[in-house]
């Protein structure tokens, strides 16, 4: 396949920086996720590498070789859009197979590669239907083999599963990360779900407002993020946060007074601390009930949600997500006391920063393709 290089991309329009100086470097055979809020830069940045937009400033390689000044149809790239952008007239055999007809490749090299990319795709029975006799999803899967029938370098998909139903796009998340594994290719994905962006990704990319934010595994983002943004942004549901008041800092802890007036000590190195507000950072799963817990808050909904119930506690102006088992007795209007785990908990400066956690969680480093069995010592 191929290996991707973005060096300080930028992209304006008028007076708008859309782009401000994109640096990423995307690995060979690598399922690498742009994640973001609406308006991030991430399908501007996705449309400069297929060629589709071109870029103010900056160089885009691939393989070493820069591709700025590269057609479309020359760089050996395939997307696949949210809209399927199917022809209507046509049947799944033809419109997967329309690009080698245009380009010149002889019929029966054109039903050969047409026939093994159904089969990766499993739509073998439907090739001489039209789409409007196919579901979303089925129409999806045509315009993905429509791409891998030209057997690209890198696939490009940008928000392919927006326009299907729940149920479809988990169904779609798992065929995606099979024919990852199948095809053995470079691929990269836009979307501002980030539920996507964690079950399928070997690498996530977090932009905001054209920067990138963080670059790592899902399970590095997840316990190590660099800031609040990232933080808030990766894991469902959204991580808590608290204002708290610094009592002591150190190397080792920081501690901290919490809303109810309770003290703790947070696991982070807090050596470099300046002045200023501090935000305690806690995930809804990492909240647990206590009758003597140190925080608590009054019920104002409660989800259940089958094999776990999520809680709703209003404390004083913040509302916090606890997520507790699925048949936890109660009810709204209930008081609720809960603890957390401290080696779970993160702690962000006045600019929003994330103090280095010094609590390294085994799984942390690990992508979707590492198998291994981490081991756990001692202080983890």
């Amino acid at each position: 396949m191929a290996t991707l290089q973005l060096n300080n991309i930028v992209k304006q329009f008028d007076d708008t920086q859309v782009l401000k100086g994109i640096d990423l470097e995307v690995h060979d055979r690598e399922f690498v996720v742009f994640v973001g809020p609406s308006g991030c830069g991430k399908s501007t940045l996705l449309r400069i590498i297929a060629g589709l937009e071109s870029a103010s400033s900056g160089d885009i390689m691939i393989d070493g070789q820069r591709i700025n000044d590269v057609g479309p149809a020359e760089r050996g790239l395939a997307m696949v859009f949210q809209s399927y952008a199917l022809y209507p007239h046509m049947t799944v055999e033809d419109n997967m197979g329309f690009s080698l007809k245009l380009a010149g490749v002889p019929k029966e090299e054109r039903r050969r590669k047409v026939r093994e990319a159904a089969s990766v795709l499993q739509l073998e029975p439907l090739l001489e239907r039209k789409p409007k006799a196919l579901s979303g999803g089925q129409r999806q899967r045509v315009a993905i083999g429509r791409a891998i029938v030209r057997n690209p370098s890198i696939f490009l998909f940008d928000e392919p599963l927006s326009n299907l139903d729940a149920a479809l796009r988990v169904q779609m998340r798992i065929e995606l990360a099979r024919l990852h594994e199948e095809l053995d290719a470079t691929m990269i994905y836009v979307t501002h779900d980030q539920i996507e962006a964690m079950t399928m990704a070997d690498k996530i990319v977090v932009l905001q407002g054209g920067v990138v934010e963080q670059v790592g595994s899902p399970m590095e983002l997840y316990h190590h993020p660099r800031n609040r943004f990232v933080a808030g942004f990766i894991g469902s549901p959204k991580m808590n946060f608290l204002e708290v008041e610094l009592v002591n800092a150190g190397p080792e802890s920081v501690e901290v007074r919490l809303p109810d007036g309770a003290t703790c000590e947070v696991p982070v190195d807090g050596s470099g601390l300046g002045a200023g507000p501090l935000t305690l950072g806690i995930r809804p799963e990492h909240l647990r009930l206590e009758p003597e817990g140190p925080l608590s808050g009054r019920i104002e909904v409660i989800e259940r949600l089958g094999g776990v119930t999520s809680l709703y506690v209003r404390m004083q102006d913040t509302l916090v997500t606890v997520s507790a088992d699925g048949n936890v007795d109660s009810r709204v209007g209930d008081i609720l006391r809960f603890g957390f785990d401290r080696a779970c908990a993160h702690l962000f400066d006045a600019a929003d920063l994330a103090l280095p956690s010094l609590s390294r969680h085994p799984l942390a480093g690990l992508n979707r393709q590492d198998n291994r069995t981490p081991s756990v010592t001692s202080g983890q």
